[in-house]
């Protein structure tokens, strides 16, 4: 590990990063191959709505490269996982493993949902929900058998709280959190630390949709720290990060006590005359796993 970034650096940790040939992809490539890693460059250098190629991932290979660092192109599509499994093949064969997964690739095909296509949708979520999940899937068993794996998803504020027209775009993003849920309980055992963040960043995803100063200020750059931290040696576990324009910020998915409804209130009107103290916060948690809800309601029967 690199003497002079203490515990974030990346000496000897190899990193794919998918959806690296421009913006957020990018920056997370060029600060962990700066920081030492060797760094896989994925990426179709596909348009917005994932039509087209280039050689975006070649470029910023050459800019990994231009300062000393080690890095790879692949031009691996993330909706086909025989093509992940021959990327996170060719990293172990050449580096001797993979430590680190960013699952970054993402289209957008925005309408409102009476206009769009199910085509649409079903695109959206194959290539940033099954994406991700077939990514993660090809470096999933190499992690477990070296104990160690560092894997972040990226949801959106789309997915955590909804956005007038991306219905596809939110369905995958809150798709994404609960995978890595599910995943940090199932990698803990082998010291695999799977977290999620949600940007918000001027990239070639938003250039016509922020004003000009905006897409400025928030530029990619301002998020990589963030994401760079979550796919450390010293990263957290099962946390939504959001990060946008230098601010970083935790999101919780929360359970409040709620209420115990029984005899007359144990129906739609009895819901519906207490629904302020079903939904009152105070007091509200934060389950480690879906089984917290099943013992927040037992603790209250048994209160009850």
């Amino acid at each position: 590990m690199s003497d002079s970034f203490g515990s974030f650096g990346f000496a000897g940790r190899v990193a794919i990063v998918t959806g690296a040939g421009g913006g957020l992809g990018r920056e997370y490539a060029l600060e962990l191959a700066r920081r030492g890693a060797k760094v896989v460059v994925n990426d179709l250098g596909a348009s917005r709505d994932g039509t087209g190629q280039s050689d975006a991932a070649l470029k910023v290979v050459e800019e990994i490269e231009a300062v000393g660092g080690e890095a790879i192109a692949n031009g691996g599509s993330v909706t086909d996982y025989d093509q992940m499994v021959e990327m996170v093949a060719r990293a172990s064969e050449k580096w001797g493993g993979v430590h680190i997964l960013i699952n970054n690739a993402g289209v957008l095909r925005d309408k409102s949902f009476a206009k769009m296509d199910p085509a649409d949708f079903n695109f959206v979520v194959d290539v940033h929900l099954n994406g991700s999940a077939n990514a993660t899937k090809a470096v999933w068993d190499g992690m477990r058998a070296q104990n160690y794996g560092r894997i972040l998803m990226t949801a959106s504020s789309t997915g955590l709280y909804g956005n007038f027209g991306q219905a596809n775009y939110g369905a995958a993003k809150l798709g994404l959190a609960g995978l890595t849920k599910t995943l940090a309980i199932e990698g803990a055992k082998n010291n695999i630390r799977v977290n999620t963040i949600a940007p918000t960043a001027g990239t070639r995803m938003t250039q016509d949709i922020f004003p000009e100063e905006a897409f400025k200020a928030f530029s990619p750059d301002k998020v990589a720290p963030g994401a760079v931290f979550l796919v450390s040696e010293d990263a957290p576990t099962n946390m939504i990060l959001g990060a946008g324009a230098g601010v970083f910020q935790a999101a919780y998915v929360t359970l409040t006590p709620g209420a115990l409804l029984s005899g007359d209130d144990l129906s739609v009107e009895g819901v519906a005359a207490n629904w302020a103290a079903i939904t009152d916060r105070n007091g509200e948690i934060v389950p480690q796993s879906g089984a917290g809800q099943a013992m927040t309601i037992l603790t209250k029967l048994q209160r009850g």
